[in-house]
């Protein structure tokens, strides 16, 4: 007699318990990170609009490199070019990650996180669109309402003290990872400048000899440190933007691990990367990036220009309609059964705390607008929907944190001290 079919988990249901631990080590570090990114920005934005203003310009705006190598750049590009390929290289190897043991590994797990993700990143372009055109304004700034920014959203959550459930949290980090990936390919193909082709070619056998490397499983730091530093500087140099040549890295690190091997050259890099990239490239990025002036003209201008106010639409509407949407489809669709102990108001709250789009919305602002005044403009509007997006998903999941925080404590609870929580050891749940 066949045996009966396994029933699949409802959706938002407990996690199996490798992935909730790799779920939990990540965000503690991302949700770290997130705390000195918001500490970041809210200095950048006091000191900017300080009698010492002019001091602040000064250091963003200073310049040094080596000309030679066409790398004498600002110290806000040097951040914005230089250290967030870290950031990058570190959602390389989570998106790689995510595919080979995660969320992403297979079509049936993959489908509604990946459905949620890109409805909220064609919602909220759509809706910009659609403002820009109806009030005469410029279609370059489409992308900049498309991105999430984890470390923000999690730094909003440790604030409120907040404990949602692992599931959520993994489900916020998965439609984060899409992002970020469709985030790279916007910039690889739609923010390139005149390409050079002999420095592209240069980068592009970088990245090949990186994955021969990997693949002939050679270790040691010193070969791939120089390595990724040259390829680096030659995918500058060959116009398209340095971040992709750190996501390419990050996607070409083995996750596997090998017999023997306690963990995968990925796992070992990003054990090193993810809190350099948390605690000190995405503040300092932060730090050059979101240092506006604001005025009540300033902050006028955000609600009355078409390009700022399709940001702000974007960010607070765009992405809570596109990513709520596209999952209560999805889950119709695939005939995902929603974990009884939540409800659609929940998965509505981590819509709307998606809407925060800080690090990357900032990066694609200053590369859709390169005028200075008009730039200023987005990244306000930036700022403002960011914010927006936060107090109203505070509330919302204010309102609920009583079932989260039972939740919580069912899947942490570990009676017999035997560092598994016991929710995995009753009769029927295993490890998944």
């Amino acid at each position: 007699m066949a045996a009966a079919p396994r029933e699949r988990s409802p959706f938002l249901g407990l996690l199996p318990l490798p992935e909730r631990n790799a779920v939990v080590q990540a965000l503690r570090t991302e949700t770290v990170g997130g705390l000195v990114l918001l500490a970041a920005a809210v200095v950048a934005l006091v000191w900017a609009n300080t009698p010492w203003s002019g001091v602040y310009e000064q250091i963003r705006d200073f310049h040094f490199g080596i000309p030679a190598l066409g790398l004498d750049l600002s110290v806000e590009h040097w951040t914005a070019d230089g250290l967030l390929s870290i950031f990058f290289l570190v959602a390389g190897i989570e998106l790689k990650r995510e595919l080979v043991v995660g969320e992403l590994r297979t079509p049936a797990t993959a489908a509604l996180p990946v459905i949620a993700a890109v409805c909220g990143m064609i919602v909220p372009a759509a809706l910009y669109a659609g403002t820009v055109m109806a009030g005469g304004g410029s279609l370059a700034g489409w992308a900049v309402p498309m991105a999430t920014d984890i470390a923000f959203a999690l730094a909003v959550l440790a604030v409120l003290s907040t404990h949602l459930p692992a599931a959520l949290r993994a489900f916020l980090l998965t439609l984060a990872v899409v992002d970020d990936l469709g985030a790279i390919l916007i910039i690889a193909i739609f923010f390139t400048s005149d390409l050079n082709f002999l420095a592209l070619g240069g980068a592009i056998a970088g990245l090949v000899i990186f994955y021969l490397l990997q693949r002939f499983r050679v270790r040691g730091w010193w070969w791939y440190v120089p390595l990724g530093i040259v390829t680096w500087a030659l995918m500058y140099n060959g116009g398209v933007h340095a971040t992709v040549a750190g996501v390419a890295m990050g996607l070409i690190l083995r996750t596997t691990r090998d017999k023997g091997e306690t963990a995968s050259p990925a796992e070992r890099t990003s054990h090193v990367l993810h809190p350099v990239s948390a605690g000190v490239a995405v503040p300092l990025f932060a730090l050059f990036a979101a240092g506006v002036g604001v005025s009540v003209a300033s902050l006028g201008e955000v609600f009355t220009r078409p390009e700022p106010l399709g940001v702000v639409l974007g960010l607070v509407i765009g992405k809570t309609l596109g990513i709520f949407a596209g999952t209560y489809l999805a889950a119709r669709f695939t005939r995902a059964r929603l974990n009884p102990d939540l409800a659609w108001a929940d998965v509505l709250a981590l819509a709307v705390l998606a809407g925060i789009g800080f690090t990357v919305a900032l990066l694609i602002g200053e590369l859709a607008f390169p005028d200075p005044a008009a730039e200023q403009h987005v990244k306000a509007a930036v700022l403002i929907g960011s914010l927006i997006a936060a107090v109203s998903a505070a509330f919302l999941i204010k309102r609920r944190n009583g079932t989260y925080r039972r939740l919580y404590e069912e899947e942490t609870r570990d009676d017999d001290a035997d560092g598994i929580p016991d929710i995995y050891q009753r009769a029927g749940t295993g490890e998944h």
